[in-house]
């Protein structure tokens, strides 16, 4: 076994909500503590699975995601080959730490930031640097990753929107910065929940991939689309990356039914529209109670926001106790709240209320 695995914190996923259910004595859990998307899946997907052939079943599913390929490439604007798809990405992450990490390699990446990212660089025995994201605003302290840029430096993880702070970094900013990263140096942009903002036409960075060489950019379809049971999101970087990718990618790691579903959610960008709507709609009553209240938070351009409470534990036990899961751990005294629907808003901002009266 490697020495580096006997210190690591393993990635602790949801509890499945019967279980909590069945735990606590609740008739009702309303998990908002992993970011799904509260409004369901497109019709067009259930429809997409119900047509398939089920004589299929015995065979290998298309290694290649072909179908998924061409249409995702038609979507973002970037050629088929460049495209690496993993079961979420999840895969994708791990594929990263163990093709690109050595032992005391260095990464750099914010805190807080989605533990994935850490969790596969410490397996491979990398070194990882955690730079405090920016008090006031939650935002990236670019200028502090540049001076902790070293001749070990290998990786950069940038979230954007990030999670959990919500945070968002416009085009202009990661171009001032990613102009400063050495050739060498690979740049991580996971784009995970870039759907949700509002604040820019286009917040993706997808259109500047050609302009660097050492740049990958992270999608998934576990958001806005609301696929994620199905384990489908990929990485879009030059072929050369993609070639090394694909020499230990799994060669049958996305089954036909997951296939198929993401073809259909992509096709669906008017059940995207409306979600991401919704989102943006219920985001902005969150953001007008906390300024209200005078709880401090980060202004989120994703389906989540981040806020400071003090005794979160003892709040967040509150909103389960009414059959409401929110996320808690990621650091101390803050709470991360998936963006639901308007009632399930208006019954936790009272609960809250009368909470924060006691």
């Amino acid at each position: 076994m490697k020495s580096q695995i006997k210190k690591i914190e393993n990635y602790v996923p949801e509890e499945p909500i019967e279980n909590v259910k069945s735990r606590l004595g609740l008739k009702k859990l309303i998990r908002l503590s992993a970011n799904e998307n509260p409004f369901g899946t497109s019709p067009k997907v259930k429809q997409a699975i119900l047509n398939w052939s089920f004589s299929e079943e015995n065979r290998y599913p298309d290694g290649y995601a072909s179908n998924l390929r061409q249409s995702v490439a038609q979507y973002i604007g970037v050629a088929p080959e460049k495209l690496v798809f993993g079961v979420g990405l999840d895969e994708i992450i791990t594929m990263i730490s163990r093709i690109f990490l050595e032992k005391d390699d260095e990464v750099l990446l914010s805190k807080p930031t989605f533990s994935e990212y850490a969790l596969h660089a410490s397996i491979e025995g990398a070194k990882v640097i955690e730079i405090p994201c920016i008090p006031e605003t939650g935002n990236y302290n670019f200028a502090e990753f540049l001076s902790q840029l070293t001749d070990k430096t290998k990786l950069i993880w940038v979230c954007n929107p990030n999670n959990p702070t919500g945070t968002y970094e416009d085009r202009t900013t990661l171009k001032h910065f990613f102009d400063k990263i050495p050739a060498n140096v690979l740049i991580l942009l996971d784009e995970a929940y870039i759907d949700y903002v509002t604040k820019d036409d286009e917040g993706s960075f997808i259109a500047e991939l050609e302009n660097y060489p050492n740049l990958m950019v992270l999608r998934t379809f576990s958001k806005v689309y609301g696929i994620a049971n199905y384990r489908v999101g990929y990485a879009a970087m030059n072929e050369k990356l993609a070639n090394y990718m694909q020499s230990v990618r799994l060669p049958y790691n996305l089954n036909s039914l997951a296939q198929v579903a993401a073809c259909a959610a992509l096709a669906d960008q008017k059940f995207v529209t409306e979600s991401v709507n919704k989102t943006e709609l219920e985001r902005k009553n969150w953001e007008n109670f906390f300024s209200k209240n005078k709880i401090k938070y980060y202004n989120s351009q994703a389906n989540f926001i981040f806020f400071y409470y003090p005794n979160a534990n003892e709040l967040a036990d509150e909103l389960l106790k009414n059959g409401y899961q929110i996320r808690r751990g990621l650091l101390n005294n803050w709470l991360r709240i998936t963006i639901g629907t308007v009632s399930d808003g208006l019954v936790l901002r009272k609960i809250i209320s009368e909470y924060n009266l006691k």
